[in-house]
């Protein structure tokens, strides 16, 4: 999300935090591909996926344009 991502004033909003944690997942992604053995970071990588899925629940209910607009942006969901 190009507009999160230049906002520090914004830091909590669940816009804000299912781009930065979309981010995150990305990063370990590429991590894996590089360590395939790294145990511990695969727990990391479950719980971040797991909070984005939680945020995302959370934005469907309260504010269901603003979920659709955050799917189209980080291409999430088809």
């Amino acid at each position: 999300m190009k507009q999160t991502k230049n906002t520090n004033k914004n830091s909590g909003a669940t816009e804000f935090q299912i781009s930065k944690l979309s981010d995150k997942i990305l990063k370990l992604s590429e991590h894996f591909k590089k360590f395939k053995k790294d145990k511990h970071s695969i727990l990391g990588l479950a719980k971040t996926v797991n909070k984005r899925k939680r945020l995302l629940a959370y934005l469907k209910r309260k504010n269901p344009d603003s979920y659709s607009k955050v799917l189209k942006e980080l291409n999430l969901r088809k």
